[in-house]
């Protein structure tokens, strides 16, 4: 499994425009000519734009806090527990 680190944002601009031509036609959008949905024939500012916000939500995951474990599912939290029977 990767993480946030492993990952450009060149790569995730160029997976997220592979599969939104992909998915295009299922989603009730015109499908589009081979041409459009290729990376490297797409209009050089739709890449830029599309590599700038790749970038923006790999800095917003990477700053989110981690997501609690679920293997402490039915342990309390420090604090939260009620002693006494």
């Amino acid at each position: 499994m990767w993480s946030i680190e492993d990952v450009s944002a060149e790569q995730l601009a160029k997976l997220f425009h592979h599969y939104r031509a992909a998915l295009t036609h299922d989603f009730g959008g015109q499908g589009s000519d081979e041409a459009a949905s290729s990376w490297d024939r797409a209009p050089q500012h739709e890449r830029r734009l599309m590599v700038a916000t790749a970038r923006l939500a790999l800095l917003e995951l990477a700053a989110a806090p981690p997501q609690a474990s679920p293997s402490r599912k039915y342990f309390a939290e420090p604090g939260e527990a009620e002693w006494g029977c």
